[in-house]
């Protein structure tokens, strides 16, 4: 299957996220993680003519595949190519400066995970790339390459919560001594030494993300996302953000409790002397997650999460 196949990867948890963007008021949507474009398809053909969408993506593939996918609604949909994290300056280049809702479907796209010259899945031999942008300077054979031992075991241990970190970094670097690590049959092979029994596989998925998420400094970009994303929403506009794994939910769910608190003084203050309001209104007191029908038509939905806010 070529990059711009008719064939379109669908997108998850459609029907919350068009209950939570769709409004009365929405105007303006920001898809700011676009893909195969699924979502802004659904917002496109729900939202009405005087909708429009803007879609954001870091892949120059990516964008390709969801102009192809979005022709019909060329009038109303707008394509930019940058990272979310970068939300305010890309929309500054349109000359906006508020728009009505934001969208965030975070982590690697399925496209992406498909090909094997990505980098990103253990299950297919490529490249050690994992770069969700080409243009991105250092691959994960690089981090592999350069960090020290201690670097590459707080990686794995943060981003992927593995309990091997250590022996998988100390192992890591006494191969690269040898031979680089230039393939992810390379990285494979070292992890399945060290894990042994039913938890092998889990503990793949654990170091591919967690390297995955340093080589794009996922965690970093979503916590610039998010403030920008409340600066540039209008009063009543809404925030949708669906993760995959906990340590982006814990970043949303932190974020979208702080913002909604307000108040930052300390508990023993008599009176609140910060002066700070809370700026959003939560809208789901838990996570959306997917229905079995949607798991069974899309596996890799199972592990989403959305959450949602409205700025007050």
């Amino acid at each position: 299957m070529n990059d711009l196949s008719p064939k379109f990867h669908a997108p998850v948890l459609v029907a919350p996220v068009l209950q939570f963007l769709l409004t009365s008021e929405s105007r303006t949507i920001v898809d700011a993680t676009l893909g195969d474009g699924g979502h802004s398809e659904a917002l496109l053909e729900k939202g009405g003519a005087e909708l429009r969408v803007i879609g954001i993506d870091a892949d120059s593939k990516a964008l390709a595949v969801a102009q192809t996918r979005l022709a019909q609604f060329a009038e109303r949909f707008q394509p930019l190519q940058g990272n979310f994290r970068s939300l305010t300056s890309l929309l500054g280049s349109l000359g906006m400066t508020s728009v009505d809702g934001v969208l965030a479907d975070l982590g690697v796209s399925s496209r992406q995970i498909d090909q094997p010259e990505r980098g990103f899945s253990y299950l297919q031999d490529g490249p050690l790339d994992m770069r969700m942008n080409p243009n991105l300077p250092h691959t994960a054979a690089d981090l592999l390459a350069t960090l020290e031992q201690n670097e590459l075991k707080k990686i794995f241990r943060d981003y992927g919560e593995e309990k091997l970190a250590a022996p998988i970094a100390r192992a890591i670097v006494r191969q690269r001594s040898q031979r680089a690590l230039l393939r992810t049959g390379d990285l494979r092979q070292i992890v399945e030494k060290i894990v042994h029994g039913p938890h092998r596989v889990k503990s793949l998925a654990r170091i591919f993300q967690a390297l995955r998420i340093a080589v794009n400094e996922e965690l970093e970009a979503l916590n610039e996302f998010l403030a920008q994303a409340l600066a540039l929403l209008r009063p009543g506009g809404r925030l949708a953000v669906i993760s995959y794994h906990s340590l982006e939910d814990r970043l949303v769910k932190q974020f979208f409790k702080a913002q909604a608190k307000g108040c930052t003084c300390p508990p023993e203050f008599p009176m609140c002397v910060c002066g700070r309001q809370p700026q959003l209104s939560i809208l789901t007191a838990k996570p959306l997650m997917p229905g079995p029908e949607e798991i069974a038509a899309n596996s890799r939905a199972r592990s989403a999460r959305l959450r949602a806010a409205q700025k007050r």
